[in-house]
């Protein structure tokens, strides 16, 4: 299992740098060609969303991208470290600190920006999970991978 962790301060102009470096670590991965945008739009997305957390509740910690490469899997998890940040109410089900259980005025929440990032990710993405907690969420993106065809 290969595993490469990208840490990057809470600013926008970052998250095309973790596009990137997504988009090379699943092709080595042996992610299908034809799925490679969709990761970079949905690592896009899900970082994006982390700055805003970020940004918007004063937390000057970096955000983090794991990016782990297993026998058949790609998998990403972008993490941010906002309190009960960004699990709507369907998705919190025994997840403590959601955002919906949280007083409304702890949470800057841009208008609606993260469910409408949540709901754009989990278009572009089968399998992903979204998860809160006190020490802050993870969006945990997987696709299938071919590591013998990566070079072909």
């Amino acid at each position: 299992m290969a595993t490469v962790e990208l840490l990057f301060s809470a600013q926008p102009e970052h998250v095309r740098t973790a596009r990137l470096v997504a988009a090379a670590v699943a092709r080595r991965a042996g992610v299908d060609e034809a799925v490679l945008d969709e990761v970079r739009l949905a690592v896009g997305e899900a970082c994006s969303r982390a700055v805003g957390l970020h940004r918007s509740n004063g937390v000057t910690t970096p955000v983090r991208v794991v990016l782990t490469e297993e026998e058949k899997t790609f998998s990403i998890e972008v993490g941010d470290e906002v309190p009960g940040a960004g699990v709507a109410a369907a998705d919190a089900v025994g997840v403590p600190g959601a955002r919906d259980t949280a007083p409304a005025e702890d949470f800057d929440d841009a208008d609606g920006e993260d469910e409408m990032g949540l709901a754009v990710i989990r278009g572009l993405v089968d399998d992903v999970e979204v998860s809160a907690g006190e020490d802050g969420g993870t969006i945990r993106m997987s696709w299938p991978a071919n590591p013998d065809s990566a070079f072909t």
